[in-house]
């Protein structure tokens, strides 16, 4: 039940009191980001870890004025693919199959079906499914910062074009889909600190079919 205990005793940070997390800590969410699962494990994303105080300011600027970002410790940005393509695809299973010490040709077969599938599709549909990908990846930080008992604030709310820019995603092939500020709760400033959780109830929330 320890998940579950984690689970209800973070909360959305709404004001962080600027204390570091410790970097055991940190990286230990880091690798449970990396180790999340993705479809057809390629990974279509990538994880940018910044701490630079003047660039958290610019990146507060075009995030709605959240505080989070420049009080917390670290803010963490995941970046998906822009769009799949032939190269990138067999770049991840070539790797995955010299790895296991296996024949450089063992993913060949998968690798044209996976790529006939999803070279017909538009790029919206391409960025949409390496987001979905990026998405497992934060649950699992968020899952793990509130194991290591680090607060953790999910945020959608910033302007992606202006964020790509800053970080320079563009040339890379990678757009800003959400970001996760992490730190400290601030126990007297924060107004949502003492509040329940509230949840939808389980007899609302599950449907069992048997």
């Amino acid at each position: 039940m320890a998940l579950i205990d984690n689970l209800k005793w973070r909360y959305a940070t709404k004001k962080m009191n600027g204390q570091p997390v410790p970097k055991e800590k940190l990286d230990y969410i880091l690798e449970a980001a990396r180790f999340a699962p993705s479809s057809s494990g390629l990974q279509p994303y990538r994880l940018f870890v910044i701490s630079n105080r003047s660039l958290l300011e610019k990146i507060r600027a075009i995030s709605f004025n959240q505080s989070q970002i420049t009080d917390c410790s670290h803010l963490l940005v995941w970046a998906a693919w822009d769009r799949y393509s032939y190269e990138r695809i067999s770049d991840v299973l070539l790797k995955t199959s010299q790895e296991r010490g296996l024949p450089d040709d063992t993913a060949d077969e998968y690798k044209n079906m996976l790529w006939g599938l999803y070279e017909p599709l538009d790029q919206e549909w391409h960025r949409n499914h390496s987001a979905r990908q990026a998405y497992i990846s934060f649950g699992l930080a968020i899952a793990a910062a509130a194991e290591q008992k680090v607060d953790a604030t999910p945020m959608e709310g910033f302007d992606s074009a202006q964020l790509d820019e800053l970080l320079g995603l563009g040339p890379l092939g990678l757009k800003s889909t959400i970001i996760l500020p992490l730190g400290y709760r601030d126990e007297q400033g924060d107004w949502l600190v003492n509040l329940k959780k509230v949840r939808t109830p389980k007899e609302e929330f599950i449907t069992e079919l048997v």
